[in-house]
This record gives structure tokens, sequence and C-alpha cells, in this order.
């Protein structure tokens, strides 16, 4: 109960902290409360936040994938070299998206069957994909992609501020949400992250279900490099460069123990939200790139080390009330 409770505090803490940073936009700019620029400041967010689903249940799971941003980019890479060799755009997507699953296979089979950990497997990867992309397109840059596809990953549901991409992460976060904390793969996902021998003892395929994971993580990357190539209306090699970190940055900053076993979807998604907010705050104020990069790293570092501040104090004080003298027995 006291797990849940401070899980529950964090995932508090950090949607006052969203609500406080949208409070502040809104007094200092005029703009920023305007449906023009929410909308913008969440499609800015699209990729980020597709991949922060898969990148969750691998956190709970144990489990990191850094190469994410790099099969975002060789998937980029891949579209625009078929679609400048003539391939029609509906051929095109459903090839990207497959090779997007088997580059989370790779991750997947060598995590799984060779016993290698994610960590350095991914960083592995992510330096493998990222070159296949530079051998697929080189430095240059393929554009005017079909208006009807590049229309809809930039346009708004009529009425409201919510892009499209966007709609179709609030479905997914829905279905990934009920997966994690109403199913019995959500409470294997957490057994396997919280202590993966005892997972395995109790009947739990925890093989399988880390192969699945990373599968999963490489086709939701493949579509984001589909989503982001039509955002931006351009294919290059170096697309979603350094966007690993964000996502882990908001996964973590979501209260997901990068050791695996704790969190909550919820407490993701507000963290996810607070990053674009504070992304498109400074950039509204003409904030260089550099520092807003310097604010995810900084994100990154919080997001880690207060937890384990927490679990030191906590340590510390149960040591403190298990010092103190006994009362001394009654008088017969």
């Amino acid at each position: 109960m006291s797990r849940l409770g401070g899980l529950v505090r964090w995932e508090t803490a950090v949607t006052a902290l969203l609500v406080l940073v949208f409070a502040s936009g809104a007094g200092f700019s005029p703009d920023f409360a305007g449906n023009d620029n929410l909308s913008f400041a969440l499609d800015d967010l699209s990729e980020i936040a597709l991949i922060a689903l898969p990148m969750t249940l691998l956190v709970v799971c144990g489990q990191v994938d850094l190469s994410v941003a790099s099969i975002l980019g060789l998937c980029s890479a891949l579209t625009g070299k078929m679609w400048d060799g003539g391939m029609a755009i509906e051929t095109i997507i459903p090839i990207v998206l497959a090779v997007g699953l088997v580059c989370g296979l790779v991750n997947g089979l060598l995590v799984t069957k060779l016993g290698l950990p994610s960590l350095a497997v991914t960083i592995g990867t992510m330096t493998l994909y990222r070159g296949l992309a530079y051998v697929t397109l080189g430095t240059g840059a393929i554009s005017e992609f079909p208006t009807a596809y590049t229309a809809l990953a930039t346009s708004s549901i009529p009425g409201t501020p919510i892009p499209y991409p966007i709609a179709l992460f609030v479905v997914l976060a829905v279905i990934t949400g009920v997966v994690l904390h109403a199913t019995g793969i959500g409470r294997s996902l957490f057994a396997i992250g919280a202590q993966e021998d005892a997972a395995y003892f109790a009947g739990i395929r925890v093989k399988r279900i880390k192969l699945l994971l990373f599968v999963v993580s490489g086709l939701v990357a493949g579509f984001a490099g589909i989503v982001y190539t039509l955002r931006y209306g351009s294919a290059r090699a170096d697309n979603g460069l350094g966007l690993e970190l964000t996502v882990i940055a908001a996964v973590l900053l979501g209260g997901i123990d990068f050791d695996g076993g704790k969190g909550t979807l919820g407490g993701v998604i507000a963290a996810v939200l607070l990053i674009g907010l504070l992304r498109n705050l400074l950039m509204l104020n003409d904030v260089p790139t550099e520092v807003q990069s310097i604010v995810t790293g900084l994100l990154l570092i919080i997001s880690v080390l207060t937890p384990r501040l927490i679990a030191v104090v906590r340590e510390a004080q149960g040591r403190r009330r298990g010092a103190r003298p006994a009362a001394p027995a009654a008088a017969p």
C-alpha cells in the first residue's frame, strides 16, 4: 500500500507541475493557450508520445530500448528512398512497418536468446540502424510527399486542438493502460521487472514476453518514422536524432522505476505532456534548441535521482525508528 501511495503522490506531483507550467505559459504568452499553438505543441509530441507507450512496458519489465530513434530514422530514410523510386505510399507504409518490426525482433532475439543486457544491445543497434539509414539515403533529403498524407499527419480533429496522430495515441494509450493495469499480462510485466527469476519459476514466460515487447517497440518506432516524415514533409537519415533520450526522460519522470517493477502509465502521459509544454514554452520565448536539450537532460537526471533520494530518506527514517530504545518494563 505504501508503494502504491508513493506512486500516486509522484504522479500527482507531475500532474500538478504540468498544470503549473500550463498556467505559467498562459500568463507569460497570450498565444500559448490558443488552439493553434496547443495543436502545434501536441503535434510536435506525436512521435515521443507514441514511442513512450511501448517504452513504458519495457522499462516496467526491467528492459530499455535505446535504438527507437535510430529505427525511426531508418524507416524515415526508407520511406524517402522508396518514394523517390516511384513506389506508392500505400505500398511503402506496410514495408516500412515490417522493417521496424524486424529491427525490434533483432533487439529482442539478442536479449532473450543470447542473454545480453538490453542496454548494451540497443546501444549497439542504435548505431547500426542509424548507419543503415545513412547508407540508404546519405545526407540528403527527400520531400514532396502526397498532400493527403502530410495533411493527415499535421491536421487536427475539426473543432479541437487535437492532431490526428495524438488522437491515435489516445486510443493506444487506453489500450496500453488496460493491458498494463487490468490484465494478467500487465501483472506479469510488473512481476518480471520486480524479480525476473521469481517470475520465471512462477510460470511466467519471461523470454517470450520480453521478445514481444521489443517487437512492439520496433513496430511503433517504425510507424513513428512514417509520422515524422509526413509531419515534416522530409525524409532524412538523421530524423529523430536524440529522441530516445526525451522518451526515456518522459518515462522516468512519469514515475516508472528504471530497475523495473514499479510505475503507472498515467504518470508517463502527464510527463510526456509536461515535456511537450516546456519545449513549446521555451520555443515561444526564442530559447535556443541547445538550452532545450539541457532542460531535457536535467529532467532525466531529476527523474532518476529523486526516487533514489526519497528511498534513502525513508530508509534512514526506518533505521531511526528501529533504533529507538524500548520502553522500560513496568515494576512488578
